[in-house]
């Protein structure tokens, strides 16, 4: 055979069908092969499937008309539902599931790369932006600000509020169902533990702290160093995160519908912008339903207005926030209505309207203004997000984040135009859109999944998901709560509960080493006389130890029984005469 008959011939190669699966296991090039993130696709898995967005902004509803008509305002309404929804950064959203309990705070540093949420199982979580990815939406650390006090009889204290301060974020305020607020730095250490108040003082002017539980607190709007707390022994204290002994300035607020006694707890507070180049101004509320204001560098001997019934006595107002030039302030309460007030005429409410409460089950449900105070945000009971405007308190923009749950806690980002919400299932939901955002969620979403080994898998492994912490986290000896000594461990759902670790303890060796390190340690649980009657039988057969005085011992002298006790018995005595 020639080579040039060689051309005619043709290898066959096996032929695989379109739909057959070994197509899957067949490569198609050599070499290594590099798998990239498509982002697009991965963003897209991110949109909001909502069925049906609520969309009830007042101007445009439209009267009914005929069916023809009918039809042709449904597809138009339908498509004004979707423009409007891309006005705002609800478009797309990531769903961190790390807490146990409901999310009652949350908070972001200046800068939009670490973000903070406390829950009701008095944990505060971190989450890192930069260090998130599509498959791994976790928290990096989770402490309990109470862990090194807890004692065995004691529980966690639900976190109230976290807040980052307002310039450098390195520091955070915790405020806890406790007395005592505290200062941390943005890795979970304290700085500063604010002074308990001696509550046998009737004088709330001479105490140095707080002598009941703190409610709530918020930074000043241009000093890094001072920061405001609101409790129920009805003060409002401002601290130096320099000076934890002794607050700054004290505000006692004397209520006139709470009798005699004059006290009332102080359920929200804010610090808000100077209006015109003016001072600052803060803005508290009380549970008789009193709202009132102060000028926020002092004197604060009374304050510079006061409304009395500004929501029903006895509510819980737990939502307040001041506009950005300080003019305004919208207030939530528990009595159902959402108002709207003006500093410069702090008298009646601009406008009121009725938006249902949470303040019974959850009082710290807030309400915040928009970065540029051209919205407010508020949750629901139902679990839906309600974006108003600012002029009238009518729905801009209502969507459902956790339908059926109630939504606590919600935060409109500056830079990052992100919204966060915690709701009541233990849920934190970073809202986002890829034509207004800015990195956070979006750049998370951005990177290539995360490649994880089969030991990374939460269901085959002791993952660490549980606790709030990321597969690739390390851990430091020690550095987890449970393992902290003289602290009290939390059991985790794939482990027993720990010992508690008690002083005693700690100098007393286990039974493990007193076992192998002590001889005839085991005799120490055995009964002595059964132990010694267990050889009676050997000592008799080989006397070893007795043999020396066998022959020796004594003879008895006394006879066993006497005449007359032999007759009567021994226990029978003679009677004396």
């Amino acid at each position: 055979m020639s080579d040039s008959d060689s051309d005619d011939y043709q290898i066959e190669e096996p032929v695989l069908a379109e739909d057959d699966p070994m197509r899957g296991f067949v490569p198609t090039s050599f070499g290594k092969t590099s798998k990239e993130a498509n982002i697009a696709a991965q963003i897209e898995q991110t949109r909001r499937q909502v069925e049906k967005p609520v969309s009830q902004k007042q101007g445009k509803e439209k009267a009914a008309s005929s069916d023809s008509d009918s039809d042709d305002d449904s597809d138009g309404s339908d498509s004004d539902d979707e423009d409007e929804a891309e006005r705002f950064p609800v478009t797309h959203e990531i769903v961190l599931k790390t807490h146990e309990r409901a999310v009652t705070s949350i908070a972001l540093d200046p800068a939009g790369a670490r973000m903070l949420s406390g829950s009701l199982d008095g944990t505060v979580n971190f989450h890192d932006f930069a260090s998130m990815t599509p498959t791994t939406l976790r928290a990096f650390k989770s402490i309990d600000p109470w862990e090194t006090k807890k004692s065995a009889a004691t529980d966690s204290h639900p976190i109230q509020h976290v807040e980052f301060s307002r310039h450098s974020g390195s520091v955070f305020l915790c405020v806890t169902a406790h007395p005592q607020a505290k200062i941390m730095s943005r890795d979970g250490a304290i700085v500063t533990e604010f002074v308990k108040g001696d509550m046998y003082l009737r004088d709330m002017n001479n105490t140095k702290g707080h002598v009941g539980e703190i409610t709530t607190g918020t930074w000043h709007p241009t000093d890094p160093n001072l920061c405001v707390t609101a409790g129920s022994d009805s003060t409002l204290r401002i601290w130096d995160i320099n000076n934890k002994r002794s607050q700054k300035e004290i505000i006692v607020f004397k209520s006139k519908a709470a009798g005699s006694a004059g006290r009332t707890r102080m359920t929200a507070v804010a610090w808000g912008e100077s209006p015109q180049g003016s001072s600052p101004v803060m803005v508290a509320a009380a549970l008789d339903g009193s709202l009132v204001m102060y000028s926020g560098n002092g004197p604060f001997t009374r304050p510079a207005a006061e409304i009395k019934d500004a929501h029903g006595p006895n509510t819980w107002t737990g939502g307040i926030d001041i506009s950005r030039d300080g003019r305004m302030v919208v207030t939530r309460g528990g009595d159902g209505l959402v108002k709207l007030w003006d500093t410069r005429k702090f008298k009646q409410p601009l406008v009121k309207v009725e938006h249902a409460s949470t303040s019974d089950r959850y009082p710290m449900t807030n309400i915040k203004y928009s970065p540029d105070s051209r919205f407010i945000i508020t949750g629901s009971a139902s679990g839906h997000l309600h974006i108003l405007n600012p002029a009238n308190l009518r729905p801009e923009h209502v969507t459902p984040i956790t339908p059926g749950i109630p939504l606590i806690a919600v935060d409109w980002h500056p830079k990052l135009n992100q919204i966060l919400t915690g709701s009541a299932n233990a849920e934190t939901h970073v809202l986002y859109n890829p034509s207004l955002s800015t990195r956070g969620a979006l750049e998370v979403m951005s990177r290539a999944p995360k490649k994880r080994h089969i030991d990374d898998d939460p269901s085959l492994t002791m993952d660490q998901s549980g606790l709030g912490l990321s597969g690739d986290a390390i851990v430091a000896p020690g550095a987890l709560g449970g393992q902290k000594r003289g602290g009290r461990s939390r059991a985790t759902p794939r482990g027993p509960q720990a010992q508690q670790i008690t002083p005693f303890m700690r100098s007393q060796p286990d039974e493990k080493h007193i076992s192998e390190n002590i001889p005839l340690s085991r005799m120490l649980h055995e009964d002595p006389r059964e132990a010694l009657l267990r050889y009676a039988d050997v000592a008799k057969k080989d006397p070893v130890f007795t043999s020396a005085w066998a022959k020796t011992q004594p003879v008895t002298q006394y006879a066993e029984l006497s005449d007359e006790e032999a007759e009567e018995g021994p226990d029978k005595k003679k009677v004396k005469r």
